[in-house]
């Protein structure tokens, strides 16, 4: 194994910390695991090409919360500058009619019975149909004798036994109706009653948060932000991950974490922030994460197709205390 450079080190101590193995930082960049772990070993050589590095370094950093211009600068002499590699010359995959196997000029030959042999295949196809149509046709002549022939008791049989099944059908019916009828009641108070309940929790929701919520950006700096929660004596805080694995840390003021680790694709997690005064949300991968205060949808401070790594800042002031 190659000795770690100072880079290199700083990234995996910075990684362990985090809590992330090879295989968790290759679901957030994308990126091969070898190739990570030639970054952190300074084996670059492993690289598709030298002008990976450094794109492949930014991302290990914005993964794991690092500021990359700060890295770069810090390490620039562990770190290649960009060059450019002459592209592999591509060969021809083209055969030269030479090339082609002699066995096939046998093959031509065959081709030269084919119109007879279709010839003989569509008269044995005709013939086939023809014969079934002329079984079909005898058939439904003797099915239409026997029924000419059919004695008259079996047609008042048959009429007698399809009234008795009218008049148990009717009985059925009016049977079935009154119960359906007791049913339909039945349901319809359920939901008059429920209908009811909702409409009281509603009103005491309403009651209940009177106060109308405000949140306002108060700064904005480099991939920093920082928000005022206010008119409201709630602070829940949701964060859904849509469209990727992404490092997410959440922390109160004074930097007590309430989670430090990776939320999965499609994973929402909720805080209750209610008690805290301030709350900072470290977002390593913020394309498809969205937020939700109190229930209500917030925008993210950056563009995400810019900005990758995002930290929002919400100081809350109950309304009560206001």
């Amino acid at each position: 194994m190659l000795a770690l450079t100072e880079l290199g080190q700083r990234l995996r101590q910075e990684r362990e910390s985090k809590g992330l193995s090879l295989e968790d930082l290759q679901k957030l960049t994308k990126i091969q695991k070898r190739y990570l772990l030639g970054i952190e070993e300074g084996n670059y050589e492993v690289m598709p090409g030298k002008f990976y590095v450094r794109a492949f370094i930014k991302q290990y950093c914005e993964a794991i919360g690092l500021d990359t211009d700060a890295i770069f600068e810090e390490y620039k002499s562990d770190i290649p500058s960009t060059q450019t590699e002459d592209m592999p010359q591509q060969l021809s995959r083209v055969r030269s009619r030479k090339e082609i196997p002699q066995h096939t000029k046998g093959v031509s030959k065959a081709y030269d019975y084919l119109p007879t042999v279709l010839v003989v295949a569509g008269v044995v196809v005709v013939g086939i149909i023809i014969w079934v149509i002329a079984q079909n046709i005898v058939s439904d002549k003797n099915k239409e004798q026997a029924n000419q022939e059919a004695p008259n008791s079996e047609v008042q049989q048959s009429n007698t036994q399809e009234e008795t099944n009218e008049t148990t059908a009717k009985n059925d019916n009016s049977k079935s109706e009154d119960e359906q009828s007791a049913a339909d009641k039945k349901e319809q108070e359920k939901e008059k009653a429920a209908k009811e309940k909702a409409e009281k929790e509603k009103a005491e929701k309403e009651k209940k948060d009177s106060g109308k919520q405000e949140y306002k950006e108060v700064q904005k700096t480099g991939r920093s932000a920082t928000y005022a929660l206010s008119g409201t004596d709630a602070f829940n805080l949701e964060v859904t991950s849509t469209q990727a694995d992404t490092w997410l840390d959440v922390k109160n003021g004074k930097g007590n974490a309430f989670f430090s680790s990776i939320l999965k694709k499609g994973e929402t997690k909720e805080f209750d922030l209610t008690k805290e005064t301030e709350a900072r949300v470290n977002i390593g991968y913020s394309p498809g994460v969205e937020l939700k205060v109190n229930g209500k949808a917030v925008d993210l401070p950056f563009d995400s197709s810019k900005q990758v790594r995002q930290v929002v800042t919400i100081q809350y002031q109950p309304a009560e205390a206001q």
